[in-house]
């Protein structure tokens, strides 16, 4: 492998809820059921990422990615292995804790502060084939960094008016970021998620949103359902694929995981044939 076979995707919605965490480990473990070697960087400093991956008391790990990241400011030599976690479902996991609050104050007078995590990503990226960037609620310092760095983005959208509304901002800040820093960065998709199709709300919002956007952006065919054992594999530390692998949660993000297989064959090993996921009826 090479840094120039890795893809970077950025999970990213400045609004909270949205379920950017829950779709970085399954996108991230889904990619890896495909033969991927993934990699998932949380990039909040309430490390909600790091937790919901099975590590419960982040601050007391001894190296996380406000550790990388301040030895990059600081034009300091890094080991890009120091400090990833193995996962048992078979990606990696670059942790967060509360030191990425106070590195953010640090990087605001750091040169390039905006690229910093590309930086860091570029000694990294030789070791795998994709990595997932588990972005803040926020259009700070940290999604500033994880566009800057990304290859494509992920949006995840709940299907109500006020996430609607937050998806303009977003795309205000991308086309400024492409223009300005990175170029290469595409939107791969929008993604509905904690949706209940049955509602009217749901399928009203999820029209205006195809009829805003559709035609310039992707949007996913498959929503994530509003499902209590999303919820209950990530208080387990788990994909929805090993604690309910024949569910509906499971079967949508699959059919995510199949899409960005699709659009970026390019990338990594060649696609092992996963199992294919049937819902429960």
């Amino acid at each position: 492998m090479d840094g120039g076979h890795c893809r970077v995707y950025a999970v990213v919605n400045q609004k909270g809820g949205v379920g950017k965490s829950v779709t970085s480990t399954n996108l991230g473990i889904g990619l890896a059921r495909h033969g991927r070697k993934v990699l998932i960087a949380d990039l909040d400093s309430q490390a909600s990422q790091t937790v919901s991956l099975g590590w419960p008391r982040p601050d007391e790990l001894t190296c996380t990615i406000a550790t990388q990241l301040g030895k990059i400011i600081e034009n300091k030599p890094i080991d890009p292995l120091e400090g990833i976690l193995r996962h048992a479902e078979g990606v990696d996991l670059l942790p967060s804790s509360i030191e990425l609050s106070g590195l953010e104050m640090r990087m605001v007078n750091a040169f390039e502060r905006e690229r910093a995590l590309r930086r860091l990503l570029a000694e990294i990226k030789p070791h795998y084939d994709a990595i997932i960037l588990d972005c803040p609620p926020t259009l700070g310092m940290m999604t500033v960094n994880a566009l800057a760095a990304a290859d494509r983005l992920i949006v995840p959208v709940q299907p109500e008016y006020l996430s609607v509304i937050g998806m303009t901002q977003l795309f205000n800040t991308v086309a400024l970021i492409k223009k300005h820093i990175n170029p290469g960065l595409q939107i791969e998709g929008v993604l509905i998620t904690l949706a209940n199709m049955r509602t009217n709300l749901a399928r009203n919002t999820l029209a205006i949103i195809k009829e805003a956007y559709g035609g310039s952006v992707r949007i996913f065919g498959q929503p994530i359902p509003y499902a209590t054992k999303i919820k209950e594999a990530s208080a387990a530390g788990k994909s929805v694929f090993a604690y309910e692998p024949n569910g509906s949660a499971a079967f949508a993000y699959e059919k995510l995981v199949r899409e960005v297989v699709r659009d970026g064959r390019q990338i990594g090993a060649d696609v092992r044939s996963a199992k294919e996921i049937e819902p429960d009826r």
